[in-house]
């Protein structure tokens, strides 16, 4: 007789979390002095977004948000990562603060520590105010300093309540999508751009640590959101391999070299070059900004990138994980291919994978031995309710209990790994999907805002209260 396996058990103090953002779940858009973002504008240009979707109203989260956090508080989550709305608390992107803004968050996380959950702060989650994009936006190197004073405005009000502070959240898609393929506010499609946001997103955030060091106690936990791609060759070609090499430069060591290492390196200059002149874009001193020392590394993962070169994919099915463009989100890396890693996929067609995971992060582990959160998972299914809001999903129990298990394995593996926020407390506006696919644990009626916990959340809960999982 086989015995049962010992429960897969998580360390002391492993923090239990969700995440949302603000643009998807506040709504109050023109409310208590915010002004539009760059995703305002965006979701209003007809087009861009699914059923012409927009985040007006979003899941009315602004008026709501002590019901919210009464729902966290009856799941048992420890933690709770937001963002905040960079229009909300300036709306121009340059000058004081508007208190009416921050005492929005100021409300939201007393009543967080209140239940006893601690606030975890995005500080951009992908809304510039559209005055700056109008600017030049993050392609202009004046942006990111106008981040930083935004930076320090957060943190002086916040930061005597607030102790763990997330400077970017995924500046990939902001670069990338946003100035690269178009399908991410602002919709631009220039790679010269696209690579330029991407220096400047790292710059802002080198001057955000700097901005919340001075302003925040010594004890203070910063870090960084970053979707790393898991890149795997599709083969052991030399297209294959090459053609890998591209994505991980672009897709991943744009970010982690600069903001870890303090250099760009040289095979990512030379796939580039063509593109944009580095030694102009990057300034005397903007690299020992950038890599000023973080405390812990996020990581947001949802699949596997497997990649080949163009060459080798004829007539092999493709993946296109990033939305409908006839514009690359990859410069210097146009000439390759996307493939499935299995044919297993959530409603987002993303393959699934846990393995990706854990890989990862032992990657990460043994490149540059920091703590690690993984600050987003999670996955969309095609839910269905019955009479009463219920929703029964063991799709995403499954897929949850697995990359949980991949953190585990992690963990053994040796990563330092402290915490887990599973994407998304609450179905939302997901973007240029609009409100076609939903990521929540808690189910919400889009017409009258009813929040419904689904089997999920349930299940979720008590993998919290025993610390384990079976």
């Amino acid at each position: 007789m086989t015995a049962n396996p010992a429960p897969r058990t998580f360390p002391a103090g492993f923090a239990w979390g969700a995440a949302t953002a603000a643009y998807q779940i506040e709504g109050a858009v023109a409310e208590d002095g915010r002004t539009p973002s760059i995703w305002d504008t965006f979701s209003h240009t007809p087009g861009k977004v699914a059923n012409g979707d927009t985040g007006d109203t979003a899941i009315g989260h602004y008026h709501r948000f002590r019901e919210d956090v009464r729902m966290m508080a009856d799941l048992g989550l420890t933690a709770y990562r937001f963002s905040i709305s960079w229009p909300r608390v300036q709306p121009t992107g340059r000058g004081p603060a508007v208190e009416r803004g921050l005492d929005f968050y100021r409300a939201l996380v007393d009543e967080l520590l209140t239940h006893g959950i601690a606030p975890v702060a995005t500080l951009y989650h992908w809304d510039l105010p559209q005055e700056l994009e109008s600017a030049g936006g993050w392609p202009v190197r004046e942006t990111a300093y106008r981040f930083a004073d935004y930076t320090a405005l957060a943190a002086e009000a916040l930061g005597d309540r607030v102790s763990t502070w997330t400077t970017l959240n995924e500046p990939w898609c902001s670069a990338f999508l946003g100035y690269g393929s178009g399908v991410h506010a602002p919709g631009r499609t220039d790679p010269a751009d696209a690579l330029k946001a991407a220096h400047h997103l790292n710059l802002g955030h080198g001057l955000a640590v700097g901005a919340l060091r001075a302003a925040l106690p010594a004890d203070a936990q910063l870090a960084v959101s970053l979707n790393l791609h898991a890149v795997r060759p599709r083969s052991a070609d030399a297209g294959d391999l090459e053609a890998a090499r591209r994505i991980d430069a672009v897709g991943n060591r744009i970010f982690t070299s600069p903001m870890l290492k303090g250099r760009y390196d040289e095979d990512l200059l030379a796939d580039t070059g063509h593109l944009v002149k580095w030694d102009e874009l990057v300034h005397d001193g903007d690299l020992a900004e950038i890599s000023r020392p973080i405390d812990v590394l996020g990581l947001n993962y949802y699949n596997p990138t497997v990649i080949s070169s163009a060459a080798n994919a004829k007539d092999l099915p493709r993946q296109d994980g990033h939305g409908a463009s006839s514009h690359s989100p990859w410069p210097g890396a146009e000439d390759v291919a996307f493939h499935l890693a299995n044919e297993n996929v959530t409603a987002m067609g993303w393959p699934i994978d846990p393995t990706g995971l854990s890989d990862t992060l032992l990657a990460l582990h043994h490149e540059f031995g920091v703590p690690l959160l993984v600050t987003e998972n999670g996955a969309a299914f095609e839910d269905v309710a019955g009479p009463d809001g219920s929703v029964h999903d063991p799709e995403r129990t499954a897929y949850l209990r697995d990359h949980l298990a991949a953190i585990s394995e992690a963990i053994a593996g040796g990563a330092d790994v402290r915490g887990y926020f599973l994407w998304s407390l609450m179905d939302n506006f997901e973007w240029a999907y609009g409100y076609e696919k939903r990521f929540g644990i808690i189910r919400v009626d889009y017409d009258t805002l009813v929040r419904t916990p689904k089997s999920s959340a349930h299940w979720y809960a008590d993998v919290i209260r025993r610390g384990a999982l079976d």
